[in-house]
């Protein structure tokens, strides 16, 4: 008997042979990988967005778009806001997987029991609650526009159905411009007939209603009630009159300010017409402006400081030691135990206005800028004070001991090896277990000042720096020592 290959299912797209290592499953259908795709916009699909009707594949989007119901509120985004008529829907038949599924049999309920759409028995897999009777999962969808409904969507109405939100509101929620939720319901239906429509005045006479002298709004003078008041220093007034009285801007508890006149400003036009007036005062640009007045009554309302600090004297040796006047706590300066004038306390020879850091107390009882201070009574001669103090008046030197060695005291054994003076603790510098003074501790070739860092200990007992070091007792010859100084043969 001759060996009959096995037959692979075909795939519906291409009709070619599906193999196991290859093949995709949807709907009791095989397909290739590459076949396993939506046949109108060819996107890729998987077990999670695959659908299949008359062994086609699509996905969710452009299933729901060419089999799903149609119409207002249906489906998925506006692609599925199309008005078919559903003529594929019109015969009753459902077909699924190329079987023919016919028309589910509901049994009847007694009356009052079942679904109160159908009438028919309701299971507990399928059942959906409102107005406390149970309502099959497909019968529960609004009554006017057959919209899908669940537990927040659904208005209970009076006549025992149930609606969406926005059907609702059409039919039992109040009526006129600004009632109910959403464009559907802001509608006025009694404006169509001119049944019931109110009367609406274009403006709002506030004052119509007059209030008792001294008792209703301080601008129009009409009687306030609780839901319109606005209250303000103990007044109440109308929510429409509560405005600036110059620029008519709406106000609140945060921008409004009362007036002498009694009435209400912003804060703009209130410091505008009561505030300061004049450069730099109140806050903003807005402020820095001097609306109606004169110059003569700007300069007349400035605030005026005498400058003249002698005009209130001090007793004798009490008051300032320059000018003599009183002087007084919020403008005093210390020097010395002394209390000098803010516009006293400067240089007597600059003039520049100094501070606790930069005053120098002069022996004649003045004050003194640093530059000035050394000019007067610090050292003479090249090398002293600052730069404005290295002057000689005389032309001679007035350093009277320019090496700074000892004058007086003992030489040792066991002091500075360099000049033989006694070594104290304040002034020694530690070399080779030899004490040195600080001012001796240099090379002694170049004159070098030396520190721990840079110090050398020659054999001669001296000390040196590295350059004069490697120079005196370093190797010699080209290559050897340290820098251009050293490559020298001697």
């Amino acid at each position: 008997m001759p060996l009959q290959p096995i037959e692979s299912p075909k795939c519906p797209r291409c009709g070619k042979s599906v193999y196991a290592a290859e093949e995709r499953l949807a709907g009791g259908y095989v397909f290739h990988k590459n076949c396993f795709k939506c046949s109108m916009c060819n996107k890729s699909l998987d077990s999670t967005n695959c659908s299949e009707h008359d062994r086609e594949l699509f996905c969710k989007v452009c299933h729901g778009r060419k089999y799903g119901p149609k119409g207002y509120g249906f489906g998925t985004g506006a692609g599925t806001l199309s008005m078919d008529s559903g003529a594929q829907f019109q015969n009753g038949d459902v077909v699924r997987n190329g079987a023919r599924l016919e028309p589910r049999a509901i049994a009847r309920a007694p009356e009052g029991e079942g679904c109160p759409r159908c009438g028919g028995y309701v299971y507990a897999a399928e059942q959906m609650l409102a107005r406390g009777r149970s309502w099959h999962k497909e019968c529960f969808k609004c009554g006017t526009c057959k919209k899908g409904l669940d537990s927040i969507l659904c208005c209970e109405a009076p006549d025992k159905n149930i609606y969406c939100k926005g059907c609702y509101a059409k039919q039992f929620g109040p009526k006129g411009y600004g009632y109910g939720q959403g464009g559907g319901a802001l509608q006025s239906d009694c404006y169509a007939t001119d049944d019931g429509a109110p009367s609406m005045r274009a403006a709002i006479e506030v004052d119509k209603i007059r209030a008792r002298p001294g008792e209703g709004c301080p601008r129009c003078g009409g009687a306030v009630f609780a839901a319109e008041q606005k209250l303000s220093k103990g007044r109440e007034w109308h929510k429409k009159c509560y405005n600036c009285k110059d620029c008519h801007k709406t106000l609140d508890s945060i921008n409004a300010s009362d007036g002498p006149d009694g009435d209400v400003y912003c804060r703009t036009c209130y410091g505008k017409k009561w505030g300061p007036h004049g450069y730099g005062f109140a806050c903003g640009s807005g402020f820095l402006q001097t609306d109606g007045l004169t110059e003569d009554q700007i300069s007349s309302s400035r605030p005026f400081i005498n400058p003249d600090t002698t005009s209130i004297k001090a007793p004798e040796g009490e008051g300032c030691p320059r000018c003599g006047g009183a002087v007084f706590a919020a403008e005093q300066q210390l020097s010395k135990g002394k209390m000098w004038h803010k516009r006293c306390y400067s240089c007597i020879d600059c003039h520049r206005p100094l501070d606790s850091v930069l005053a120098c107390d002069g022996p004649d009882g003045d004050i003194y800028c640093k530059a000035c201070y050394g000019k007067r009574y610090g050292p003479k001669g090249f090398g002293y004070g600052h730069a404005p103090t290295l002057v000689s008046t005389s032309g001679e030197s007035t350093i009277q001991f320019p090496d700074g060695g000892p004058l007086n005291g003992q030489k040792t054994s066991g002091g500075c090896p360099r000049c033989g003076f006694a070594v104290f603790a304040a002034e020694q510098m530690i070399s080779k277990s030899r004490i040195w003074h600080k001012r001796c501790f240099y090379c002694s070739d170049c004159r070098k000042s030396l520190d721990s860092t840079n110090l050398n200990d020659g054999p001669d007992g001296d000390i040196y720096c590295r350059s004069c070091y490697s120079r005196n007792f370093g190797p010699k010859g080209v290559g050897y020592g340290l820098g251009a100084g050293a490559l020298t043969t001697f």
